[in-house]
């Protein structure tokens, strides 16, 4: 009889899943663009995945045609593959700063046509899972723990978004939430706040931040 291999202690649960964290601290989020600092693609890549929450498959998709006549407060529009519809971003001065940056030293800065994120061996698009790749040994080699990928850019900006407005607008509504509801499209409060893996830290916070 065949045996079997011992399982990885690493390895989820049939049934079970590990969810993809963001980056919660702003400090590592510079640690990476440091590390990224000396490849603008990858700088540019990250720096855009937490700026805009497009996903990976929405990024690598980005040709230069559609980010070379863009400036900071317009609009960049992208074909999500997963429904075929369009999503629109408003590209801000950190993001607009990247593209420029990643422009300037693209190997074929003229062509419309040629992906942003390319290559560096065939000079075609990265895929997503290279990207998921990426994250996990970027996060690696700036020495944070945890289960990192290419939605881990995504949900970075949704959780600093909450975090500096603390889930709430000056009214006291929900209005932030509400927006992020939409931008992920969720249906709702509930599945934005796991989505962004920050409820079960927030009810912890009720048990340490009050002593009784």
């Amino acid at each position: 009889m065949k045996s079997q291999a011992p399982r990885n202690p690493n390895h989820p649960a049939k049934g079970s899943s590990i969810k993809v964290e963001p980056i919660r601290n702003l400090s590592d989020i510079q640690k990476l663009k440091d590390l990224l600092a000396n490849c603008s693609r990858d700088l540019c890549l990250f720096t855009l995945g937490i700026n805009t929450a497009y996903r990976a498959s929405e990024l690598v998709s980005i040709k230069i045609g559609q980010v070379a006549h863009l400036e900071a407060g317009d609009q960049l529009t992208v074909k999500q593959p997963k429904n075929s519809k369009y999503r629109s971003v408003t590209l801000n001065e950190t993001a607009y700063k990247a593209i420029q940056d990643c422009l300037a030293s693209h190997p074929y800065p003229n062509n419309q046509f040629a992906p942003l994120f390319y290559s560096k061996t065939t000079n075609k698009p990265l895929k997503s899972g290279t990207v998921s790749k990426y994250l996990k040994e970027w996060c690696s080699m700036i020495g944070i723990t945890g289960n990192y990928a290419s939605h881990t850019m995504r949900k970075t900006w949704g959780y600093h978004v909450y975090r500096k407005f603390n889930g709430y607008d000056n009214q006291g509504s929900h209005a932030k939430i509400a927006e992020l509801m939409i931008a992920y499209g969720h249906a709702t409060e509930r599945q934005t706040l796991e989505y962004l893996c920050i409820q079960d830290r927030d009810i912890s916070s009720l048990y340490l931040g009050l002593e009784l």
